[in-house]
């Protein structure tokens, strides 16, 4: 039998031999490259290009002037205009530095990439390899993907948006409590955040407790960074808080606070004013009050009083409180009803425009439903559909 060389043995086990690929592109194109697959990743965890800015992550800033450069730089349109599909390198920013003035090195330099000093085959030379704080960070940003079941989460931030205005909820500065459980709420990024999940609780090498977290956020993401990288996020976030829970706090509570009044008293008034539109929705159109007084000392003059509708008035309803602060009662009824509120204007005594507030389209029984739900602390739980007038959840 013939001795065959290499290629025909192969060829004769069937064996199809591909030709190596070899790239086209020089060292300086794949340094350009990889700097700007970063800026692709951050943008895709953020959803927006980096920026500048002293208050914000040293990577960001990097990449921002990174990014400043490559828009400058003849050859990265044509280079990267495949990878570019957020239309980064479309932008305006201002850059620093005239690219033309610079060096091939010195421009590599200012992109944060680098040129490579060693001998390009020398083995102990490590391209392309992250430091080990790159790779911390890039843990700590984590992917932010779609989240498949965001409507599960969606009435959950928009109802937390509304307790925050009605004062029930507070954000506070991240750092004196840094714990993270699964239901805690928290503003990082400028994204409202809900930790969801939270995987086996482990001891890193320092001995503090870290687990991987399902974090939902309030753009319709999700991200699944692990909690010690969350903290990290919060403490170097000038804007990051925490949102406090919805107990009722000082609303009913023993601690006095300036607004505070021993005792007081829910009002709901019904007008008796002759004005068309007031007599027409009559047993509709209700004012709701809090005083610390006497109601009927309170409701005194109304016929003279532009806030009473210029027309004396008629208490159907009251409910006696203790340990109550008024200002965040009375929040909490506007916002509440703030949809149904009495669009009126009306004279008063000397012939000014006048648009009475707390005045509100709303049956009384759904009021009352609204006292209760109040004082057992349910009031989150719902809010007010002025089509349907009723409370819903």
């Amino acid at each position: 039998m013939a001795e065959m060389d290499d290629d025909e043995l192969l060829d004769a086990l069937g064996v199809e031999v591909a030709p190596l690929k070899v790239s086209s592109r020089t060292p300086r194109e794949e340094r350009i490259i990889a700097g700007f697959e970063d800026i692709l990743r951050f943008h895709q965890a953020h959803g927006r290009a980096p920026l500048h800015g002293e208050g914000r992550d040293i990577f960001e800033r990097l990449y921002a002037v990174r990014l400043d450069q490559l828009r400058k730089l003849p050859e990265a349109q044509m280079l990267l205009a495949e990878l570019d599909l957020p239309g980064l390198l479309s932008g305006t920013a201002a850059v620093q530095t005239d690219v033309g003035d610079l060096s091939e090195d010195a421009l590599l330099a200012e992109l944060g990439i680098g040129a490579d000093t060693a001998d390009q085959s020398d083995i102990t030379v490590l391209r392309h390899v992250r430091s080990s704080v790159e790779k911390r960070a890039a843990e700590e940003i984590a992917d932010h993907t779609p989240c498949a079941d965001f409507d599960k989460f969606q009435p959950l931030f928009e109802r937390v948006e509304q307790e925050i205005k009605a004062g029930l909820r507070k954000t506070l500065r991240f750092g004196r409590d840094a714990s993270i459980t699964t239901g805690n709420y928290f503003i990082v990024g400028g994204q409202l955040a809900y930790v969801a999940e939270m995987g086996e609780v482990l001891k890193t090498q320092s001995g503090h407790d870290d687990a991987r977290l399902r974090v939902i956020y309030s753009n319709g993401t999700e991200s699944n960074l692990l909690l010690r990288s969350l903290q990290r996020a919060l403490y170097r976030d000038d804007t990051g808080r925490r949102l406090t829970d919805t107990d009722m706090g000082p609303l009913f509570g023993d601690a006095p606070e300036p607004d505070d009044i021993a005792s007081g008293t829910i009002y709901v008034l019904r007008s008796l004013s002759s004005h068309p539109f007031v007599a027409e929705h009559r047993e509709l159109i209700h004012k709701i009050g809090v005083t610390g007084g006497n109601v009927e000392t309170r409701i005194a003059g109304a016929d003279k009083d532009a806030t009473y509708l210029l027309a004396d008035v008629e208490v159907v309803a009251t409910y006696k409180l203790h340990n109550l602060n008024r200002t965040k009662l009375e929040n909490i009824f506007h916002r509440l009803f703030g949809a149904a509120q009495l669009d009126l204007t009306i004279e008063d005594r000397f012939g000014h425009p006048v648009k009475p507030r707390e005045w509100f389209l709303v049956p009384l029984h759904v009021i009352d439903e609204a006292v209760q739900r109040i004082r057992d602390g349910s009031i989150t739980e719902v809010v007010y559909d002025p089509k349907m007038a009723r409370l819903v959840g």
